[in-house]
């Protein structure tokens, strides 16, 4: 027996050796780190049916039943595709054919269609014990067209002028909508009690703030203030529907710690729609976000969103193939300064125009390509810290291919986009990296070593790379000796085995 055990010893410490040391445990994850998943409560996925009334699957205007209770269903399939935040849209009492959830009705209480508070506060315990985490979409400026207070007269000071104005409620998605006085301190209170009850009830992360712009900076200050108050390190994301960066940019001095990108989303979307595009301005937009905002890390990115058609709309109207654009794109958002956000849907390249019909069905039964794509950029980003954290560095970039460099600390990153119709091969010099090293491909496995004090790229078209630097690799001679020897020890602790036993056959 002690023979045994000092064999398993050896085994044992002679394995430690051979093998590399673990990777330094990564710093704690910030918001700069996560990737966003954004749903559409209604459209996602229906996991109860208790609470599917006045709901009808044909009807585009009408309640879908998606609810938590599918949210929950399918939380490990958003975990397993890499994303670590879920963007929900409002969650709150809405009026009838609310189903997109902007017209709210009641703040103090969830949708009936989508379940009950503690069904919520369920969802929001299975996603944190996933080690993800919740924003709410929270409409501050805007409620509903069937909203109580319109009805009631003492109230009529805090909504604006346009609080009368009652469009069909066919023909309204958020335009036409009541909106709310923010210069009314009542209306006020109702909102940062209504906002600060949903964290410490609802253990929530973070805010989607819709229409930021439409809103008083010096409420959106206290707002940011009271909050973060409540809870420690909680996200305020702005919504400023503008393609000026500087009308967005006066927004951080209000507490709000990132905004969606619309600047970029239109460049965003040419350039990879379809191929041979040049990606310049998209480039010059990062330099430019780079110089204005506080944080540029905590700016999302996005393809599309509940208020745009669908990016595969893009792709089928120019006779693409979705897959190939959406392989692109995405690997831009998650491999660029920002944080990438994916509407649902976009795993299977989801198809819609403009509103309702970019709210479809999602569908849990297609074809899976996609999503292991996403899958395997979510791991890639998730450990690689460089794309989240790190400078950003243009290398190339011509009609469509592109080549930049991401460096964190000691771990430099470079990506290699050829959204061409045809093979490209672009040439690093050494001087842009380091030389007599080599670059390691994640996506397809790659391996480019310098040559000449120099890196040669080759990609086929429509294919990406994303490239770590890494000292040379060969013959690992300590490592081969090490494993030789485990591998005769456990010859002789077989052989040992057996002598033992033969020798117990004997005395029986």
């Amino acid at each position: 027996m002690k023979k045994t055990i000092l064999v398993f010893m050896t085994m044992s410490l002679l394995l430690f050796i051979a093998f590399p040391a673990a990777a330094v445990e990564r710093e704690e994850r910030k918001w700069q780190d996560e990737t966003i998943y954004s749903i559409m409560i209604d459209r996602f996925n229906n996991g109860d049916n208790t609470n599917d009334f006045e709901v009808n699957t044909k009807d585009p205007q009408a309640y879908h039943g998606g609810d938590f209770e599918g949210i929950i269903k399918q939380l490990d399939y958003i975990k397993d595709m890499g994303f670590t935040t879920i963007l929900l849209s409002p969650v709150f009492d809405n009026g009838s054919k609310g189903y997109h959830g902007y017209w709210i009705h009641d703040f103090s209480k969830p949708e009936e269609h989508f379940g009950t508070m503690e069904t919520f506060k369920r969802l929001v315990d299975e996603v944190h014990d996933r080690d993800m985490k919740i924003i709410l979409d929270f409409v501050v400026d805007q409620v509903g067209p069937e909203h109580p207070w319109l009805d009631d007269s003492s109230k009529s000071d805090w909504f604006k002028n346009n609080r009368d104005n009652k469009v069909e409620l066919e023909n309204q998605w958020l335009t036409g909508l009541p909106d709310l006085n923010h210069e009314n301190p009542e209306v006020r209170e109702y909102l940062l009690d209504a906002a600060k009850w949903w964290i410490e009830e609802g253990k929530i992360d973070g805010y989607r703030l819709n229409h930021v712009g439409h809103v008083p900076a010096d409420f959106l200050k206290e707002f940011s203030e009271e909050v973060k108050a409540v809870k420690e390190d909680f996200y305020l994301l702005g919504e400023v529907r503008s393609n000026d960066t500087f009308s967005i940019v006066e927004y951080e001095a209000a507490g709000i710690d990132g905004f969606a990108d619309y600047p970029s989303n239109e460049n965003l979307r040419a350039a990879f729609a379809q191929p041979d595009r040049s990606m310049a301005g998209l480039f010059s937009a990062l330099e430019e976000k780079e110089s204005l905002y506080q944080n540029p890390s905590l700016i999302t990115t996005f393809m599309d969103n509940h208020d745009t058609s669908r990016f595969t709309r893009d792709a089928v109207v120019l006779n693409e193939h979705p897959g190939a654009r959406w392989r692109m794109a995405l690997t831009y958002l998650y491999t660029t300064p920002g944080i990438p956000i994916v509407f649902y849907g976009s795993e299977i390249a989801l198809d819609g125009g403009e509103t309702p019909e970019n709210f479809g069905q999602m569908n849990f039964m297609t074809d899976k390509e996609l999503v292991d794509y996403i899958s395997q950029l979510g791991e890639i980003r998730g450990k690689n810290p460089s794309l989240a954290r790190g400078s950003f560095e243009l290398l190339h970039e011509q009609d469509g291919m592109a080549v930049f460099k991401r460096e964190y600390e000691d771990e430099i990153s470079v990506i290699a986009i050829n959204n061409t119709s045809g093979t490209k091969n672009v040439t690093v010099p050494a001087d842009d990296l380091k030389d007599k090293m080599e670059l390691r491909g994640l996506l397809a496995g790659d391996l480019v070593r310098s040559n000449e004090g120099s890196y040669h790229l080759v990609l086929d078209r429509e294919e990406a790379e994303i490239y770590v630097l890494s000292e040379r690799t060969g013959i690992n001679i300590a490592y081969l000796s090490a494993m030789l020897v485990v591998v005769l020890l456990f010859i002789i602790f077989i052989i040992l085995l057996k002598r033992r036993a033969k020798r117990g056959t004997a005395n029986s």
